[in-house]
């Protein structure tokens, strides 16, 4: 991708739409599918469409590739993840244009997530030195324990559309570092980033096989394929509990290692003794993000009673001013949903609580076409078997609930099967403890409103997944132990 290559037609051009098996590019089995443009529902381009044969021959590159591939110094591992980080960074704007076509995310936020999924290569370019084991003699002194740590091997990476540069970054940054090879599957709706991602390694002297792609219309088969083929020994998946529960029910059968980052019900919690402004911009950063097509967004607010009136309005009067508009123009603040079922989904669920007597302070909702847009909404009086309470919202909807104490407001946040993150505004220090320690979240964000951070571990608790990604304990999940016990 030229570094020059910054209007859409030439973006596109400029991609493979092929699938990358083996180092080469070559046309999917089940012929190609179109990718969406959700400002427009118009198609934005063509890629190929992966079958069960091609997933098993990308399976055999990264299978052939394993033992050259760990065998390789982890300081070449980590020149190769480093370079690609540069080069990342050198196409910021092509690649931050190419997210905002197929997903459409503001251009601002695009920019903001190359810069975010370049970190991972960064930083796990930083680990692969890094991984170490130990030597000590026994307790009793008969003999010595060396511990070692190895990869696992292939490993199949399975990415969502929200977030589709960092998603993928994410998940092949540690699998890389690790000496792991792998196969990627990308979400079907935004599969282009991906190939940009692979373009790069590509370029970055990534040795042939070790990173395969497969873009497809139909994962099940794909994804059935893999699973039960015994060379693969790891899963990685981001997305829906319900499929991350399916995968983990294939894996079971063989006994694969796998992680999870499933859905989220993030509880957004604003204490009488928060600094009001500051708890409003976190919010709007904590919905808004990513036009709150994210499993971190804040999808119910607990506010205390003394100021729950002077919060709706100011995060209300907040959202109404933010510009709806195609991801591409660099007014737009709000982008649109990713298509027409995510639309509706989100109608759905406000239709719902409005059904059951919420009452909406800004009346947003879906807007006509083209594309699948929809205006930020602010409801209060929500029934507490509202299905937005309970369900991903996946929009711009900020549902504002009261609590009158501390115990209240933590039940009421506990009161879900998800826990990947909350959110807690509050200017005490020991009230923060108490409630960071009672929260049932795997990640809390204390007086902010974005988390995310390649050098931080990510992920859940409950329905929300298993394993973390980023920070340290990233590389972990890509690496088995083993001991060897040694006479003296």
């Amino acid at each position: 991708m030229s570094t020059s290559t910054t209007t859409p037609a030439g973006v596109l051009e400029s991609l493979p739409g092929q699938l990358l098996i083996g180092g080469q590019w070559r046309d999917g089995r089940g012929g190609a599918f179109d990718v969406i443009d959700p400002a427009t529902g118009e198609p934005l381009r063509a890629v190929a469409d992966a079958t069960a044969e091609d997933a098993l021959a990308a399976l055999d590159a990264a299978a052939a590739a394993q033992r050259g591939w760990a065998a390789t110094p982890a300081r070449q591992r980590a020149e190769v993840l480093r370079r690609a980080f540069a080069l990342m960074h050198d196409r910021a704007e092509a690649l931050a244009l190419l997210a905002t076509l197929e997903m459409g995310k503001p251009l601002a936020e695009s920019r903001a997530e190359v810069a975010y999924a370049a970190e991972f290569f960064r930083w796990f370019s930083e680990e692969a030195p890094r991984v170490d084991g130990g030597f000590r003699p026994t307790p009793e002194g008969t003999h010595h324990i060396l511990v070692m740590r190895q990869p696992v091997g292939p490993s199949l990476l399975i990415t969502p559309w929200n977030f589709p540069l960092a998603m993928p970054t994410r998940k092949i940054a540690p699998a890389l570092a690790a000496g792991c090879t792998a196969v990627l599957k990308p979400a079907e709706q935004t599969p282009l980033s991906a190939l940009a991602i692979a373009q790069i390694l590509t370029e970055a002297g990534l040795p042939p096989g070790v990173l395969n792609v497969l873009t497809t219309a139909d994962p099940e088969p794909v994804g059935a394929a893999l699973l039960t083929d015994p060379r693969l020994r790891k899963v990685s998946f981001t997305g829906s509990t319900p499929v991350g529960s399916h995968l983990l029910r294939g894996a079971a059968d063989r006994v694969l290692r796998v992680s999870l980052e499933l859905g989220g019900n993030a509880p957004f919690i604003v204490f009488d003794d928060a600094d009001l402004s500051a708890a409003v911009d976190g919010a709007m950063a904590a919905k808004m993000r990513n036009i709150g097509e994210a499993c971190t967004a804040a999808n119910r607010f607990f506010v205390a009673e003394s100021i729950a009136e002077p919060f709706t309005r100011m995060l209300a009067e907040r959202m109404a001013t933010l510009a709806i508009g195609p991801g591409s123009d660099p007014r737009s603040q709000v982008g649109p949903l990713i298509d027409a079922a995510g639309r509706d989904k989100v109608a759905g669920l406000v239709d719902d609580a409005r059904a059951g007597g919420a009452t909406a302070v800004l009346d947003g909702g879906p807007l006509p076409g083209p594309g699948f847009f929809f205006a930020p909404t602010v409801l209060t009086g929500v029934a507490p078997d509202a299905r937005l309470l309970r369900e991903e919202i996946f929009g711009p909807v900020a549902p504002v609930l009261t609590f009158r104490d501390e115990d209240q407001a933590v039940a009421a946040a506990n009161d879900t099967e998800f826990g990947l993150l909350a959110y807690v505004y509050t200017a005490d220090l020991r009230r923060s403890l108490r409630v960071v320690e009672q929260l049932e979240a795997g990640m809390v964000g204390l007086n902010q409103g974005v988390v995310s951070n390649a050098a931080a571990p990510f992920g859940g608790i409950k329905l929300s997944g298993l394993g973390r990604e980023g920070g340290r304990e990233g590389i972990g999940e890509f690496l088995e132990t083993k001991y060897v016990g040694i006479a003296r």
